[in-house]
């Protein structure tokens, strides 16, 4: 059949057999393809898929709503700082969030060059690169870039890093739906502050620090452009650790986005010239805990806990420290780096290098607490806690279970003045009223003994003494009668309003002696406070606190008049005479560092000599300050079978000695106390020697004419190998004392280990 025949057999509805070659496997050829793909088929189910991938884009949308954020991508942990500034210690997360405002406005920008360009005009997401991931994920080819920063922000705070299509829908929704409900500002702060930057800071701020030693606010341009680079890939672009190609990498990427910044208008060209690569410094591991570290940052979170508690944010302690827990906090203490390693070296001059447990094993019981606190500002602006908080956890510092002892003795004195107290025979209680010095004499109210019958250190008696000489050496029986013409209830509440724990605390005979417990921070409080004039001292380790959550404001550390100036003046000048003339005067008044420096302090030592104490203080206008020093010996625990034991007596006197180097040692001018009184041994000449300043009556605190040479100071005898304490530094005073004079070691405080103190507690 020719062609022409075919063409009519088609016309009449005829049909020609295919060529074998050309037939389809149903039968069907090119013909019924053509039919079953036509254009209007491909079209038509190429809009049916839009339109049903539109409604479900719209399902999705209408279901799937902004959750919560994750708060892992929030944690931070908390910064502490000393007052000038400078990282003292993180703890937890190294994450500290801040507010986009704190981010100069080029260095936000930067972040903007490096990742989305668009950021500010766009609708919070890039469907090309959206896609593109969708597609890469479905086809195993693994994550890919170039979503937006609102996108990336999505993914670090509101899902996971997991690479699946339904991730990838959700990411898509939410990123529009926040776009929508949130500002630009609002994403870009979450997306800088969630971001991971390596060297395990998380966030802008910790990236900051971790890379340039600065804050985010600080930061410049080309630093800002270093740390948005990082972000794409932050271990290969660490210049600590880089290789030379990613150090390569890096730069060019760098430039990269001061380029882009050049391009938006957002950086001058001039300027941008003139930035050079900013090297980054090398990694530095976050500060400790070891040594003295541990101790402040417990003091500072304990301070910070209390004050939450206090005005109400949170309901008690315990969700207080939940709260520090969290994070967040920047805490600035008032430590002062200088004087903190002042007050670090004097205790290792005067204590710790001397002790030797190898050779003297009660050397291994003997520990050291000091506070260093300004009477003018109140800021605890030193601390030592113990040898180290690694090794030994207890802040003695703070811990109040040993008694102040004969430190106790000026707050009896400071009620008296101020009450204007009377003794038994109706003569105002002043620094020149007669007591009798007896040991052992009873206690009397009126015509009636009370019980209470203390002696004074060594049995010593003193006969007739007045005020200023019995606080001198410290006389036991002078200030537990003095205790009684005041009125104890009166005492003990005087020495809450001078900044002791009193609650609790039994109005009897047996505490002018000491026996309640105290810190060495309470006791450099107190001092601190008869050193401000009276006007209340509360010692304050915390300066300020940070939260971008939440504000924290601590009350003023100095407080209302507590008790008269007067009655404080009078205390501060008799205390200046137990430094000239009494327990103090060897490691105080004649330490070469001295230069005529005018001091108020006074020596104590506990029952069973299981604490020695110094505390003192200088002018409060002088940038000096009141602190107390303790040693004492260890508590019971795995490593001290058996319980206390007695603190050797070679052990006692280092607390004056490391008041004496610290204070001498950070002073820079010589002050004078301005005082409103006319008693005591600051304003007066001392007494001319008298049967009471011979040998056979020197200051309770200092050793007889008889003492043992056992006990002979170290300068001037040798002591049992035993217990020997190293020899002293050349700061000691010479070994040629004048005679006439007390000997040159300083011993347990008069009155400071009474036999029946317990029994009256």
């Amino acid at each position: 059949m020719g062609r022409a025949e075919e063409r009519r057999a088609r016309q009449r509805g005829g049909r020609r057999a295919a060529p074998n070659g050309r037939r389809s496997a149903d039968g069907t050829g090119r013909g019924g393809i053509r039919r079953l793909f036509t254009w209007k088929k491909i079209l038509g189910t190429f809009f049916g898929l839009c339109l049903l991938g539109m409604g479900a884009f719209i399902v999705l949308y209408m279901v799937i709503d902004i959750p919560e954020g994750n708060a892992d991508a929030e944690l931070q942990g908390n910064v502490y700082k000393y007052s000038d500034g400078s990282i003292m210690a993180r703890r937890g997360y190294n994450r500290e969030i801040v507010d986009l405002a704190k981010v100069p406005k080029e260095v936000q920008r930067t972040f903007v060059a490096a990742e989305n360009k668009s950021f500010y005009k766009d609708s919070g997401v890039d469907l090309r690169g959206t896609a593109r991931g969708v597609l890469n994920t479905v086809s195993g080819k693994g994550a890919q870039g170039g979503s937006t920063i609102t996108q990336q922000y999505v993914k670090n705070y509101y899902l996971t890093q997991e690479q699946t299509v339904t991730r990838k829908f959700k990411e898509l929704v939410i990123s529009l739906k926040l776009d929508r409900e949130k500002s630009k500002d609002y994403i870009l702060a979450g997306y800088i502050n969630t971001s991971y930057y390596g060297r395990g800071a998380y966030g802008i701020q910790a990236a900051a620090q971790a890379y340039y030693r600065v804050d985010a606010q600080d930061l410049s341009v080309a630093q800002g452009a270093y740390l948005a680079a990082l972000l794409q890939a932050p271990n290969q672009y660490d210049w600590a650790i880089a290789s030379d190609t990613g150090k390569r990498l890096v730069q060019e990427r760098w430039n990269y986005v001061l380029d882009n910044m050049v391009e938006q208008d957002w950086l001058d060209r001039a300027d941008r010239q003139g930035l050079k690569f900013p090297v980054p410094k090398e990694p530095k591991a976050d500060p400790g805990l070891e040594g003295q570290t541990g101790y402040l940052v417990e003091a500072a979170n304990a301070a910070l806990k209390e004050q939450l508690v206090d005005q109400g944010t949170a309901e008690d302690l315990e969700q207080a420290k939940a709260m520090v827990d969290l994070g967040g906090y920047t805490i600035t203490l008032n430590i002062d780096k200088k004087k903190q390693k002042a007050l670090e070296q004097a205790v290792k001059e005067k204590l710790t290098s001397r002790l030797d447990p190898k050779k003297r094993d009660v050397d291994a019981d003997v520990q050291a607490g000091a506070v260093s606190v300004s009477p003018k500002t109140g800021a605890v602006v030193a601390m030592y806690g113990g040898v180290d908080y690694l090794k030994h956890f207890r802040n003695n510092a703070v811990r109040d279970d040993y008694q102040p002892a004969s430190t106790f003795k000026p707050v009896i004195l400071a009620a008296a003045v101020d009450q204007d107290a009377e003794t038994q025979d109706g003569v105002p209680i002043t620094a020149n009223a007669l007591y009798d010095g007896t040991s052992g004499r009873p206690v009397v109210d009126g015509t009636r003994k009370v019980g209470f019958s203390p002696p004074n250190e060594d049995d010593r008696d003193y006969g007739e003494i007045d005020v200023q000489e019995s606080m001198n050496k410290s006389v036991n029986s002078v200030f537990a009668q003095m205790g009684i013409d005041v009125g104890m209830a009166e005492v003990v509440k005087v020495a809450g309003e001078l900044g002791m724990e009193t609650e609790g605390m039994p109005a009897v005979p047996a505490q002018t002696l000491g026996t309640m417990g105290a810190s060495p921070l309470e006791m450099a409080g107190v001092y601190a406070t008869l050193g401000n004039h009276g006007k209340r001292v509360t010692p304050a380790v915390v300066e300020s606190v940070e939260h971008k959550d939440r504000q924290v404001e601590f009350p003023d550390p100095i407080g209302d008049q507590v008790i008269s100036r007067e009655a404080a003046d009078t205390v501060t000048s008799v205390l200046t005479g137990v430094v000239d003339d009494g327990t103090a005067r060897v490691s105080v008044k004649e330490n070469p560092l001295r230069n005529g420096q005018q001091v108020a302090g006074k020596t104590g030592t506990s029952d069973n000599n299981k604490s020695a104490w110094f505390t003192g203080y200088t002018p409060n206008w002088s940038p000096r300050s009141a602190c107390s020093a303790r040693t004492q010996e260890r508590q019971a625990g795995p490593d001290v079978p058996g319980g206390r034991r007695r603190l050797p007596r070679q052990r006692r006197w280092p607390p004056a000695e490391i008041w004496a180097a610290y204070t001498f040692g950070v002073m820079d001018k010589v002050t004078r106390f301005d005082l409103d009184t006319k008693q005591g041994a600051a304003v007066k000449p001392s007494r001319s020697p008298s049967v009471s300043q011979s040998p056979s009556q020197t200051p309770s605190d200092e050793p007889t004419s008889e003492a043992p040479t056992t006990e002979a100071p170290p300068e001037t005898s040798a002591p049992p190998t035993s217990e020997a304490p190293s020899p002293p530094p050349t700061s000691e005073p010479p070994t040629n004392t004048p005679t006439s004079g007390p000997p040159t070691t300083e011993v347990p405080g008069g009155g400071d280990d009474p036999e029946n103190a317990d029994a009256e507690r």
